[in-house]
């Protein structure tokens, strides 16, 4: 098909700082550049910042979830939203939190690994791999540590995607359970959750996470008000035109499908399509993604992610595979079982007590160098991150900026020739107009974007 055409890179960086005498870009164009430039992931920060009246995330013709201005925005508010999106700034754990804790130069810092699952079979099965997040967010509330999780769900109006879910039960945590694998805005309810003022837990992408972290410098509520802090180590979101391939490989009309599971019930259990009428599809894990990394068809800003690890979480959660990818075909009885990383001190202590309340089951502890067994592809893409963001800056577009995730350190311990490689094909996504989107607008209804996603 017909690849939809993308916008060449505006020729200004945005600058929170206005230099008297220099043309300095409107309000609107300078947050509309971090989509434009292919960077912004759909966290739905930016909508809480500035207020739905003048934000919101919505859908675009290209598929995915970006924020469209709606109402007037100030420079003032565009740098607050500048100092904190994950598509330009990406942090760890902050240094306290991290004191005392091993430093993994890849893994970032730990105070315990350890194989984990839901206690309960249920809710383990109906998890994407053992349902430790789930449990922990259904602890927390049930024990009275939180009144409330802000999360993802999946979205009442885009059956790929996910949505904003602020909950008050163990209940409504248990039927929100599951992989979100398309665009979710989990943070566009941030500031909804705040104002209550009651204690929260927040179970997000490490991206997200990192948004929020940034975020409590200039909002005292978060650190005040957020508990914990839990993760998965995130491999990337579907492409949503990668959604509507795969639905046509497998003969699904995508404008027939009323709701996607994309794992669960079953580790990773199947990819589900449920279809109008009340017919169901479903396919593997594989036959979703593909057995080969260079088969995933993610979004450009998940391609050079510099932390997909959760380093700025209490906890995270990941799969524990082989070589990354599961060895297995449908259903092979295996009821899931995750490796979690207790990062703080918070975190260390939430999985203690999420065993004895009979939330979480623990096994055997893992070394920290069973991560890179079980998941080579972010060993792979930490190694990479710096010059991914250098061959960025040498297309004279926005790279993302990091903190204490030893970037530079990582690249160092790699050829020069590797390096290169990664810099160019950086550089080149940029020159060629894979790195690119339109400026985003609302969507007049629901469609399923044609093209498929550039590699």
């Amino acid at each position: 098909m017909k690849r939809q055409e993308r916008t060449k890179n505006p020729p200004h960086p945005p600058a929170a700082n206005r230099v008297p005498g220099v043309a300095t870009p409107a309000p609107a164009d300078r947050l509309n550049l971090i989509s434009q430039q292919g960077l912004c992931i759909g966290c739905g920060l930016c909508e809480a910042i500035a207020g739905s009246d003048r934000v919101r995330c919505l859908l675009t013709p290209n598929g995915y979830e970006r924020p469209v201005v709606v109402g007037g925005l100030d420079h003032a508010t565009v740098d607050e939203i500048y100092a904190v999106c994950p598509g330009v700034k990406v942090t760890g754990l902050p240094a306290d939190l991290a004191d005392g804790a091993t430093m993994d130069p890849v893994w970032g810092p730990w105070r315990r690994v350890v194989r984990g699952w839901a206690a309960e079979p249920a809710v383990r099965h109906v998890g994407s791999t053992g349902g430790v997040l789930t449990a922990l967010g259904m602890h927390v509330l049930d024990a009275g540590r939180v009144e409330a999780v802000l999360h993802a769900a999946p979205s009442a109006t885009e059956p790929g995607f996910g949505q904003a879910q602020i909950s008050r039960s163990s209940a409504d945590v248990l039927k929100a359970a599951g992989s979100r694998y398309g665009p979710t805005a989990v943070l566009s309810k941030l500031d909804e959750a705040l104002t209550d003022g009651g204690p929260l837990a927040l179970i997000a992408k490490p991206c997200d996470i990192s948004a929020v972290r940034l975020r409590a410098r200039s909002d005292d509520r978060i650190n005040r008000q957020i508990r914990y802090w839990l993760t998965l180590v995130c491999g990337g979101m579907m492409a949503p035109a990668g959604t509507a391939a795969r639905m046509r490989e497998h003969g699904i009309n995508p404008a027939e499908v009323t709701a996607i599971r994309y794992r669960g019930h079953g580790c990773p259990g199947p990819t589900r399509f449920e279809l109008t009428g009340g017919r169901a599809v479903e396919i593997t894990y594989l036959e979703f993604w593909g057995d080969d990394e260079s088969q995933w068809r993610l979004p450009y800003r998940c391609k050079i992610c510099p932390d997909g690890t959760g380093e700025g979480a209490d906890v995270a959660a990941a799969d524990t595979w082989s070589g990354g990818t599961p060895a297995f075909d449908r259903l092979s009885g295996d009821p899931g079982t995750n490796v979690v990383i207790a990062r703080t001190a918070t975190g260390a202590a939430l999985l203690e007590d999420a065993v004895a309340s009979g939330h979480l089951a623990l096994g055997e502890d893992a070394a920290i160098a069973d991560l890179d067994e079980w998941q080579p592809h972010h060993v792979r893409k930490k190694m990479w991150s710096w010059a991914r963001q250098l061959g960025r800056r040498r297309a004279g577009v926005l790279p993302i900026e990091t903190g204490g995730l030893r970037a530079e350190q990582l690249a160092r311990t790699r050829r020069r020739g590797e390096l290169l490689e990664q810099a160019r094909g950086s550089l080149s996504r940029v020159h060629d107009g894979r790195a690119n989107e339109p400026v985003p607008v609302a969507l007049a209804s629901t469609g399923v974007p044609e093209a498929d996603p550039p590699r």
